[in-house]
């Protein structure tokens, strides 16, 4: 038997200001630094003991998995850090807050390229302040293997070779492993290990910050499906179903003055609009 634990960190200060960050790196807010310090906590509750760690190279991940192991008293495990665990790209979405794309682009649009599996955002510019193509982080990536945009779709086969080639073979040497990543790479194994269709992917919604444990067979697939999640309050907020969107919503389109008083994307964009000194998203 395996086990795997998946992790997405903690928030990050443009999830907290309702911001697309995609491959931009930006750092935990103070609540995201609280969340990856209970990972830790949890993960000494279940008697997990981590013998080595994937990351993905962005600075939201690597610092909750640096805080939690601090926890943990395991910062000397080996960490392995890849692009492929990196969040979706969010193109031309990135930096930017939905109310302003939503009057830019109307709420199908949007909300497409939110739960859409196959759908991806506008791709980003190389001349964009917020593209990575120069980023020094991916300087031995062929151009083309760095994304202007992408889909979950796309999420997904960049994970899987890293699945197969780096994570069951230290699964299969033995070891604990955990993988602090995003939301989208880390639903994309979740489908994968679950065989959970594409159109029912968009709803699943992995708690921040609370570690989701997976015993796998020797086979590497799951002995109970959809794993365990190791704080029992945080299992209520896994969602399968259009709540999760409701709430998104809710926290980024209607942040200020409740869902009653505007009946759509649009309305609400055009009230917040220009209010912000962000170029926003989430």
């Amino acid at each position: 038997m395996a086990t795997l634990v998946l992790l997405r960190h903690g928030e990050s200060v443009w999830n907290s200001e309702g911001l697309f960050t995609g491959w931009v790196d930006v750092d935990l807010s103070a609540t995201g630094e609280v969340q990856a310090a209970r990972c830790g906590e949890l993960l000494l509750d279940a008697d997990i003991t981590p013998t080595v760690v994937h990351t993905s190279l962005l600075k939201s991940a690597i610092r909750t998995a640096n805080i939690a192991l601090d926890v943990v008293e395991l910062l000397w495990i080996p960490v392995r850090r890849s692009w492929r665990l990196n969040a979706q790209h969010q193109g031309a979405l990135q930096g930017r807050n939905a109310a302003q794309i939503g009057i830019e682009h109307g709420a199908e649009s949007l909300d497409r390229w939110r739960t859409s599996y196959e759908a991806s955002p506008p791709p980003i510019p190389d001349s964009s302040s917020l593209t990575q193509i120069h980023d020094l982080r991916y300087r031995s990536l062929p151009s083309e293997l760095i994304p202007r945009t992408e889909s979950m779709a796309d999420v997904t086969d960049r994970l899987l070779p890293y699945w197969y080639d780096v994570i069951v073979p230290d699964l299969a040497a033995g070891h604990v492993v955990v993988v602090v990543a995003h939301d989208e790479p880390l639903r994309a194994l979740i489908k994968h290990l679950d065989d959970i269709p594409d159109e029912e992917i968009s709803s699943f919604e992995l708690p921040v910050g609370v570690p989701l444990l997976y015993e796998l067979s020797d086979d590497f697939w799951p002995r109970t499906p959809g794993g365990k999640v190791l704080d029992p309050q945080a299992d209520k907020d896994l969602v399968m179903g259009p709540g999760r969107h409701s709430r998104l919503f809710e926290r980024f389109f209607l942040p200020f003055n409740g869902p009653e008083q505007h009946d759509s994307v649009e309305d609400y964009a055009r009230q917040q609009h220009g209010q912000s000194e962000h170029p926003s998203g989430i």
